[in-house]
């Protein structure tokens, strides 16, 4: 009977860690074999967004129609052009595209005869940075009219602005992605002509990097210097390219407002002692004129005293 009650234990104790392996073996997290990786990665490109985006030109008569295409992440678009011409003009028309400076193959050219609109579509599979640029269509005939589409990243809200500061205090540097989350952001400084990655691990009694929420980042800088006065970058990483922001730190000391002031009041003492010295030197001129005078009317004096002496003199020999 004992045998028989451990063999029964041994049993249950099989069937339990059996129960146990293949529960592990299917719950979520198991790790994946290469046919379910390269199926999952087939269905995230197939569920990739798509957008067409349409310029629309008004005869060989118009200037240069532009448009900006924010791209953060791995899209299929469309870009079309559609020129309109007048419904008597039925010439010929050649339509390219280009990349930049570089002429690219272009997708067919239809012509609409009830409309005559010219139109030309541009197809394409966005994957990385490098298809990020500048394409324009161009349509020729005696003379040319282009448009241009921009794809770009999303730019950093306020990309450029200035932040003043005093020695001593501390500071906080913010930059904004509008309506995108970037996947990373990164700070730097400038050391000269280079930039330098700011990392708030390695000097945390300087810098600290707050990034609570995803489209926003902070670099808080404590115990400013005049060394800190100098320009900050944020730059926002998304999966088809960087953006960055620029921040300008001005460092001042707490003499700095005192200055104007002082200035002033240094041109106010200089102006007074000018004044001064003015009226000094004027009472001084005076009184040496006062002076002058006095002696020459002493001097006068004494001429006619000694001159009236003299003609007594000479009445008295005389008689």
């Amino acid at each position: 009977m004992r045998g028989c009650g451990a063999g029964s234990v041994r049993l249950q104790l099989l069937l339990s860690l059996a129960a146990l392996w293949l529960s592990d073996a299917n719950e979520p997290g198991s790790h994946l074999t290469t046919q379910d990786f390269n199926q999952q990665t087939e269905e995230t490109v197939s569920n990739l967004t798509s957008a067409v985006y349409s310029i629309s030109i008004d005869g060989f008569s118009s200037a240069p129609e532009e448009k900006n295409v924010i791209l953060y992440s791995p899209a299929n678009i469309v870009l079309s052009c559609n020129l309109t011409s007048p419904s008597t003009d039925s010439a010929i028309v050649e339509v390219a595209w280009k990349k930049d400076n570089e002429t690219v193959k272009s997708s067919s050219v239809t012509l609409n005869e009830t409309k005559y609109v010219w139109s030309t579509q541009y197809t394409l599979k966005i994957r990385d940075r490098n298809q990020m640029g500048n394409y324009t269509c161009v349509f020729k005939r005696d003379r040319e009219v282009k448009a241009t589409f921009h794809l770009q990243v999303p730019q950093i809200e306020g990309k450029e602005h200035d932040v003043v500061s005093y020695v001593g205090d501390s500071v906080t540097l913010v930059c904004k992605s509008i309506k995108y989350i970037p996947i990373n952001w990164i700070w730097y400084t400038s050391n000269g002509s280079d930039q330098v990655a700011i990392n708030d691990s390695l000097m945390p009694d300087k810098y600290i990097v707050d990034e609570k929420y995803a489209n926003i980042t902070k670099l808080k800088i404590l115990k400013i210097s005049e060394k800190d006065d100098s320009s900050y970058w944020c730059q926002a990483v998304f999966k088809l390219g960087e953006s960055k922001g620029k921040v300008s730190l001005k460092v001042l000391t707490y003499m700095t407002p005192l200055k104007p002031f002082l200035a002033i009041a240094a041109e106010v003492i200089i102006l007074v002692a000018i004044i001064f010295l003015y009226e000094m030197y004027s009472k001084k001129k005076q009184k040496h004129a006062e002076d002058e005078k006095e002696f020459e009317q002493i001097e006068q004096l004494k001429s006619e005293d000694s001159n009236g002496v003299e003609n007594s003199t000479t009445r008295h020999r005389k008689v």
